[in-house]
């Protein structure tokens, strides 16, 4: 038997913010556009749009990309049935439970509601112990259901919940299959897996969802419960909730076809005070990464669970202590992010959490769970899909040296490890990501299409890789790929100062020559390689290129106000973001004068939604916003007026109605009728890992900060 904590989540009300809406409905810390659910990986992704939360028990739960997903919870309270959340309309004699407030903080979403005579809190738990490699892996995600009597009443009751195979990317009329089993230690297990090859190819995606891989949906008895406390069953999914209603539990012999769910019930009796049910769901990929196209790669917590059933047995005897190190991350997220920059700050950081951990998936190799080879992997999640794509993994990076330096390396080996094998044939500069779409982390050959951005990626990895080694003072990995990155920089140093036409990380906005913001990163990555490695020459042409773009102008309007988009240009400019590495690492690439003058620029060409990312374009990049929030307050700058100005912008976007999707790192700063264009609305991409941008500012308070919310010492990750 496992003890589950009488109180679901410590919730921080006294210290943070809260909104209360025209319903009387408590927003803490504020209303965001979309709450994670269960965000675990690219595939395990749920989330519910902030504006139907005010309607959350007929609010339906959609995957990152707005497809709706299959999950409702319910209570029965003294022979009422009361819908919770993901329920479409109203059975017969079935009541709507009211909500009185929703929660986030950085590894739980909560839901308070009122159903007859007891409150009910819906808790969502994601672990995020990067440092845990187990319970950081784990392909699964916790939710909870914590009733309260009200009144000093004892009133009988019941809890259900279903789920359907949309978490296995089926819809319609997929066929199934299904088992339920119980373990020693009384977790019962529901499997769903797909039976159709055709629509469960291994490492295939229908609208971005995993085909292959089986859902998984487990609870166990509570310590005071007999054998009839819990029941389980398969069936049509009007028919299962119907039962639930007019009996109190699930029941029968049914099996899968188009519409069935797979549900539980739990009898919970007579409550005089606060009783716990808690539920796992998750999706088991054996296989999870196809690297190279020769080694199929798994979650590294097949190192520990054997087989789905060991999985969930150890996934729910880990609830106490994963939730217990989560409430202690949470609580610090909260008091550092506030005392870096604000509550408004805070708000951005705890959001965006879940969302730069939910992208990864943390590998081990499938035929020998080597625990000593390690690989982690991002999906560019809504722009376009590829694998471990470099120019995103560097606006994510803050997040990591922040709290898990070490997942800098992680995510970076399988890039280097394929260059310095001859996989990519363009030696002289760094490919751009390491497979078209996720999860085939194949690489390009000759022929291949590849997205290139020479000077982008050359310098990103270069100054990732100095970042890492500043955080963690490993050099055996760094020395380990010399002869490589040498090469990246050699490029840099023949192209970096005046760019050719070629793509920024910002690719939307096409190919252009003299970018000075390359030119600014070339310099900035030299100086880095230099002093990483020891040669002082490229970090004297680092500091020349330095010296040309601003003590000379080159990179400067003629009045020297600001740093221009396009060299020569005087009345472009640009967000100058790549900056961010320079007074992170205290390389002093540029002078401190750079950055004021930077800085002191923005306000100036601000919009009513904030700083567009160029002088062509009506778009903001939130975490190029924090990037440059971070620049002004490097050490002989402190502008917190810009500081303040970017992080309130983000804010103002974040709690902005109409934009009800995973945190958008791209939004309108300013409004044109004319094309639908409206400021602090999303601009097109969703949920994707670059909010790890965000913690830019906390980051500069040095690496590897909470490692006791986080699962271990940033020395020794756990397994």
């Amino acid at each position: 038997m496992r003890a589950f904590t009488t109180s679901v989540a410590v919730i921080f009300s006294a210290i943070l913010a809260q909104t209360v809406s025209a319903e009387g409905i408590s927003y803490v810390p504020i209303k965001p556009p979309s709450y994670p659910l269960a965000v675990r990986n690219p595939y395990l992704s749920v989330w519910v749009p902030g504006d139907q939360v005010e309607n959350l028990p007929s609010a339906i739960p959609q995957f990152w990309d707005g497809t709706n997903m299959t999950w409702s919870i319910s209570a029965r309270v003294d022979g009422q049935t009361y819908n919770l959340m993901g329920a479409t309309g109203l059975a017969d004699g079935v009541q709507a439970a009211t909500v009185l407030k929703a929660e986030y903080t950085a590894t739980h979403t909560t839901f308070t509601l009122t159903a007859g005579n007891v409150n009910i809190v819906l808790d969502f738990f994601s672990p995020v112990a990067p440092l845990d490699y187990v319970r950081q892996s784990l392909p699964f995600s916790y939710f909870t259901v914590s009733v309260s009597n009200i009144n000093g009443s004892t009133p009988d009751v019941q809890i259900y919940s279903d789920v359907g195979n949309s978490f296995s990317g089926q819809f319609g009329n997929a066929t199934m299959s299904w088992s339920w089993d119980e373990t020693v230690s009384n977790t019962q297990v529901l499997q769903l897996t797909p039976t159709d090859p055709f629509d469960s190819q291994l490492f295939a995606e229908n609208s971005d969802m995993a085909t292959w891989g089986t859902t998984v949906f487990c609870t166990c008895q509570p310590d005071n419960g007999n054998s009839d406390t819990v029941n389980h069953v398969v069936g049509d999914v009007y028919a299962v909730r119907d039962g639930f209603s007019t009996q109190g539990k699930v029941a029968g012999s049914a099996d899968w076809t188009p519409g069935s769910v797979a549900a539980y019930s739990h009898d919970l009796g007579n409550i005089s005070s606060t009783t716990n049910v808690t539920f796992a769901i998750g999706l088991w990929r054996e296989a999870a990464v196809n690297y190279r196209g020769t080694q199929n790669r798994t979650g590294y917590f097949m190192s520990s669970c054997s087989d789905i059933n060991a999985c969930c047995a150890h996934v729910l005897d880990d609830f106490a202590a994963a939730d217990a190190e989560g409430q202690t991350f949470d609580a610090e997220i909260i008091d550092k992010a506030t005392n870096v920059a604000g509550s408004n700050y805070s708000d951005i950081v705890t959001l965006s959490v879940r969302q730069a951990f939910g992208a990864m998936d943390l590998t081990i190799p499938l035929n020998s769970l080597d625990t000593t080879d390690v690989l982690a992997f991002v999906k560019e999640i809504s722009s376009d899909g590829n694998v471990n794509t470099v120019d995103v993994i560097y606006p994510m990076s803050p997040i990591l040296y922040t709290l898990a330096p070490e997942y800098i390396r992680l995510l970076l080996e399988p890039l280097l490890r394929y260059s310095a094998d001859g996989g990519w044939p363009n030696l002289d500069y760094s490919i751009h990501d390491l497979g078209t779409h996720y999860p085939n982390a194949t690489g390009h050959r000759d022929g291949d299409y590849v997205e290139e951005m020479p000077l982008e990626e050359s310098g990103d990895l270069i100054l990732m890789v100095a970042a890492y080694h500043s955080a963690t003072g490993n050099t055996e990995w760094m020395n380990q790929y010399y002869s490589l990155l040498q090469r990246y920089a050699d490029y840099l140093v023949q192209n970096g100062l005046y760019p050719t036409l070629q793509l920024s990380s910002d690719d939307f906005g096409g190919t252009r020559a003299n970018q000075t913001s390359l030119a600014v990163k070339s310099a900035v990555a030299l100086n880095a390689f230099g002093q990483m490695y020891g040669m002082s020459n490229y970090s004297d042409i680092g500091k020349d290129f330095a010296n040309t773009l601003y003590n000379d102008g080159a990179g400067l309007d003629s009045n020297r106000t600001h740093f221009t988009f396009i060299q020569g240009q005087d009345d472009s400019w640009h967000l100058e973001y790549n900056l961010f590495f320079d007074v992170l690492l205290n390389l002093s690439t540029f002078p401190t004068e750079a950055y004021s003058m930077a800085s002191a620029y923005y306000s100036s060409v601000r919009s009513p939604g904030g700083v567009a990312l160029d002088s062509e374009v009506s778009q903001g990049k939130t975490d190029w916003m924090m990037f440059a929030a971070s620049i002004a307050m490097a050490s002989g700058v402190g502008n917190t007026d810009a500081r303040d100005m970017f992080i309130d912008d983000v804010h103002q976007f974040l709690t902005t109605e109409g934009s009800p999707v995973p945190f958008c790192d791209l939004f309108y700063i300013r409004t044109n009728e004319s094309i639908d264009q409206y400021v602090d609305q999303w601009a097109g991409f969703r949920n994707r890992p670059v909010v790890g941008g965000h913690f830019a500012l906390m980051a500069m308070g040095g690496p590897g900060q909470m490692a006791d919310g986080l699962g271990g010492s940033t020395a020794t990750p756990t397994s």
